[in-house]
C-alpha cells in the first residue's frame, strides 16, 4: 500500500505550510481585496483543486521511488513529493483559515470554467487513470522510468495550465504568487523531464 506516506507527507507539510507564512509575516488572507474568499471563488476552487491535482502526482512520485534505482529519476521523484507536499498543505490551511470546507460537490475546475469528462479516476486535465497507475507499478527500470516521465510531464503539463487559469483572475496576493511560481517550476520540470526521456530513447506522449 502507497497511500500512506503520500498521506504523511501531506499532513507533514500541512504542519509547515502555514506556520511558515506566520513566521515570513506574511498572511494567507492577504489580498488585493478585504474580504475572505467564498466558498465559490476562484481562490477557494483553485486552493482545492491543486491539492488534488498535487496528491496524484506525490502518490506516482511514491511509487516510481521503489520501482528503479536511476539517481536521476528518484531525486526528480523526491523534489516533486517534498515541493508538492508543502505546496499541498498550505492551500489546505489557506481553507481552513478562511473558514471553508477542503471538498464541495462542484465539479473540479468549474470555477475557471473548464469542462472535463472525469474517467478511470482522471479527475481532472493531465491526471493519469487508474489503468495509467496500475501500469506503473508493474514495471520497474527504465520501463518504469520512462512511464512516470511522460505521465508527469501530461500532469504538470494540466497542473500549469491550472495554475496559469487562476494567475489570470486571482484576487489573493499570497496564492497567486504561489501559482505563479507553480506555472515556472513546472515548465521547468517539464522541460528537465523532456530531455531525461531523450537519455531513455523515448519522447512525452504529447
Amino acid at each position: 500500500m502507497l497511500w500512506w506516506p503520500a498521506a504523511l507527507a501531506a499532513v507533514v507539510a500541512l504542519c509547515l505550510g502555514v506556520p511558515a507564512l506566520v513566521a515570513s509575516g506574511t498572511s494567507a488572507s492577504g489580498s488585493s481585496t478585504s474580504a475572505t474568499p467564498s466558498t465559490d471563488s476562484p481562490e477557494a476552487g483553485f486552493a482545492r483543486d491543486m491539492a488534488t491535482h498535487h496528491q496524484q502526482a506525490i502518490d506516482m512520485s511514491f511509487i516510481v521511488r521503489d520501482r528503479t534505482q536511476a539517481a536521476d529519476v528518484r531525486n526528480l521523484a523526491f523534489d516533486i513529493i517534498n515541493t508538492q507536499a508543502n505546496q499541498r498543505g498550505m492551500m489546505m490551511g489557506w481553507l481552513d483559515q478562511w473558514g471553508l470546507t477542503q471538498s464541495t460537490p462542484t465539479a473540479p475546475m468549474a470555477w475557471m470554467g473548464h469542462t472535463y469528462t472525469a474517467h478511470d479516476g482522471s479527475l481532472m486535465p493531465g491526471m493519469a487513470t487508474n489503468t495509467d497507475l496500475a501500469e506503473l507499478r508493474k514495471l520497474s527500470g527504465t520501463q518504469a522510468e520512462v512511464l512516470y516521465l511522460q505521465l508527469m510531464i501530461e500532469h504538470h503539463k494540466g497542473g500549469l495550465a491550472m495554475a496559469q487559469g487562476y494567475v489570470d483572475v486571482a484576487r489573493n496576493d499570497v496564492e497567486k504568487r504561489l501559482a505563479l511560481s507553480m506555472v515556472n517550476g513546472q515548465q521547468s520540470e517539464i522541460d528537465l523531464m523532456t530531455s531525461m526521456l531523450a537519455k531513455r530513447g523515448a519522447a512525452p506522449k504529447s
